[in-house]
């Protein structure tokens, strides 16, 4: 490509917007299948919308071709359990069910009618919560993982079964864990599967995948542990049509899929991939990573470093890949007509709602959301491998700087943005990510770092964070910029660290522990390790125990690895940005970093969004957090944008 405008790295002009990325932030997720008295498939699934303030809206899918809304604001179909969520509503026969954000009662809908509780409202505000929902073969009940808040304590997790039309209120049929999940009852309607895990494990460590036959009322007979235990990961857990139990376990190093039927003693392997595996971390409800055909084969989303494809699972378990251009997969469910569906991205398209016909061609139940933007704007991903100290590898994905007909100077080489991804169970995909394009598109270069840690990889990769998170992810972060700045590919001079949650704890390790970065940016990181172990969610609050160790026996750990404790080795700027309703990070962690970047006067920014959880939703403050960024990269690094910025107020030494 010619270049035929020179203008400094980071100054460029681009057509994608902060306002754009914000308008094609719609979130995906679904879809979910009924098909219809003629025969016919309808298909829903859920949008979260900035533009509407983050609400999550229903959507359905007519045989005909119409999408309609289905509840109007300001229903919200979203749960707070866990925080995470997820699960928040699911199809039965005739109606749909589904969390309601404001409340969090369970709702019936109805097509036509306005949505109708069938939980009791609480007695204080959020004080009982539902997720991961499934309606009974008979239509009569609804069993669905309730979490219980009292005023003083601990949430309690237990599943409980309420009548479909909410006549009565929920009964408990399953307690005694810290945590239960997916719930499902076989189509027999004669066995109910559940997982479940205590502290201090996550559902990426260990826990139980439990079955138990059900009898007249919906009541459940003595449980027996299908598989699983405290080292091994099971999940993905649901019914065939056949009453077998498919799921996912990590038994092997890799997630694969195993099957059991009731009555035999043991489950047996389905599929047996070394190199890949077909699951993902849960931190929300409802992951899905394999769906039944109606001929009794399976197709499975299998992750080979990072990047997703369809498979098509004989019944003997021989696995063929499916042709497709998808990258990012979830939510894969099949109709009973064999129709194979999810919610899928490509390196160049935004999500979309698709058809997967097997010799690969789409067609989009719900299209990607245009971007109305010249192709050769965007950069896409570049799959790296670089050293790490001690013989290991680690990965990432880089993305160039691209623009059209820009160019920087003669001699100089583009800054770097290094993002560390949140979790820190988790892992970046090379999908064409709008956050990422409106860095490169400017001028940027971006390097995207599966840590070690990071899923996609296998277990024995997953686990090298035991006990070293601040240790591993710093490394790799670090190893990944002077990767890039020895084979002259970027300024090492002007290299940046961002990351959000578990990603911003990363930065703010990154910068007290080196001088390799000359920026960074915080989206609600972790900057006291100890006050996170003491103050944050159930679901996470003992999550540390794996990463750091266990708390207050090793309180000298946490206070050597907390960030707060070294801000006299922070030589460089920092942004903070936070959400004031942030129940996983506390907004007191933001305070607290800029409270000490203050006494030591260190140049800092922080901007805190009212209203706002784990993660920014509505479409204003992703403008807002995107621009204020972009003006503190200028002020670093000695550039003005072509963006119309407004300055952030109370920015110290910049």
């Amino acid at each position: 490509m010619e270049h035929t405008e020179t203008a400094p790295y980071g100054s460029w002009p681009s057509p994608i917007s902060a306002a754009l990325v914000a308008a094609g932030g719609t979130g995906l997720s679904g879809p979910a299948v009924r098909t219809d008295p003629d025969g016919r498939t309808e298909v829903w699934w859920a949008e979260l919308r900035p533009s509407e303030g983050g609400r999550s809206v229903l959507v359905r899918r007519l045989p005909g071709g119409d999408r309609t809304d289905m509840i109007a604001a300001p229903w919200s179909a979203r749960t707070r359990v866990h925080e995470y969520g997820g699960g928040a509503w699911f199809l039965g026969a005739t109606a749909a069910y589904f969390s309601n954000w404001d409340d969090q009662r369970l709702y019936r809908l109805e097509p036509g009618a306005e949505p109708q509780p069938i939980t009791p409202e609480p007695e204080h505000h959020h004080g009982l919560r539902y997720a991961d929902g499934v309606e009974s073969p008979d239509g009569k009940w609804v069993v669905a993982v309730q979490e219980s808040h009292p005023l003083v304590g601990e949430a309690t997790n237990e599943i409980v079964v309420v009548p479909a039309d909410g006549s009565q209120p929920p009964r408990v049929i399953v307690t005694g864990s810290d945590f239960v999940m997916a719930p499902r009852v076989s189509p027999d309607g004669r066995w109910l599967s559940w997982l479940r895990w205590d502290h201090p494990n996550m559902p990426w460590d260990g826990t139980e995948l439990c079955a138990a036959p059900l009898f007249e009322g919906f009541r459940v007979g003595n449980t027996q542990v299908v598989a699983g235990g405290p080292d091994e990961a099971v999940h993905a857990a649901n019914w065939t049509s056949d009453d077998r139990l498919v799921f996912s376990t990590d038994v092997s190093g890799w997630w694969n899929l195993h099957t059991w039927l009731p009555g035999d003693p043991k489950s047996v392997p389905l599929t047996t991939l070394e190199g890949s595996e077909i699951g993902s971390p849960a931190w929300v409800f409802g992951v899905q990573p394999w769906t039944e055909l109606p001929d009794g084969r399976f197709v499975a989303v299998e992750t080979v470093a990072a990047v997703d494809r369809f498979v098509l699972i004989a019944s003997d378990g021989r696995v063929q890949p499916l042709g497709s251009p998808y990258v990012a997969v979830s939510g894969l469910v099949a109709s009973r007509l064999g129709e194979l569906m999810a919610v899928a991205q490509t390196k160049i398209d935004l999500p979309s709602v698709v058809e997967i016909a097997p010799g690969g061609q789409t067609f989009a139940y719900r299209p990607s959301d245009q971007l109305d933007v010249d192709p050769r704007w965007c950069s896409t991903a570049e799959p790296i491998e670089f050293p790490v100290g001690g013989g290991r590898v680690s990965h990432a994905f880089f993305y160039a700087p691209t623009g059209v007909d820009q160019g920087g100077g003669p001699e100089e080489k583009p800054p770097l943005i290094v993002i560390g991804h949140g979790g820190p169970t988790s892992h970046a995909s090379p999908i064409l990510n709008l956050k990422i394009q409106y860095w490169t598109s400017r001028g940027f270069a971006v390097v995207d770092v599966n840590y070690g840690g990071s899923t996609g990889f296998g277990r024995a990769y997953r686990r090298l964070l035991d006990r070293a998170w601040g240790v591993v992810d710093v490394q790799d972060c670090i190893a990944a910029a002077t990767f890039l700045a020895d084979a002259g590919r970027v300024d090492p001079q002007r290299m940046a660290i961002r990351g959000g949650s578990a990603g911003g704890f990363t930065v703010l390790a990154c910068l007290t522990g080196s001088q390799v970065f000359s920026a960074g940016t915080s989206l609600y990181g972790v900057a006291d390790l100890e006050a996170l172990a003491r103050d944050t969610h159930k679901f996470e609050s003992r999550y540390l125990d794996g990463l750091i160790g266990a708390y207050p026996a090793e309180r000298a750990v946490y206070q050597e690895r907390s960030p707060i404790n070294h801000t006299d080795r922070l030589s460089c700027p920092l942004l903070v940005l936070q959400g004031t309703e942030d129940e996983i990070v506390p907004p007191n962690q933001a305070r607290a970093i800029v409270a000490a970047l203050a006494a030591k006067h260190i140049p800092h920014a922080a901007l805190y969004f009212e209203g706002e959880q784990h993660g920014f939703r509505r479409e204003e403050n992703i403008i807002r957090s995107l621009e204020a960024e972009l003006w503190f990269y200028g002020r670093v690094f000695g550039f003005e944008p072509a963006d119309n910025i407004e300055p952030i107020e109370g920015a110290v030494g910049l």
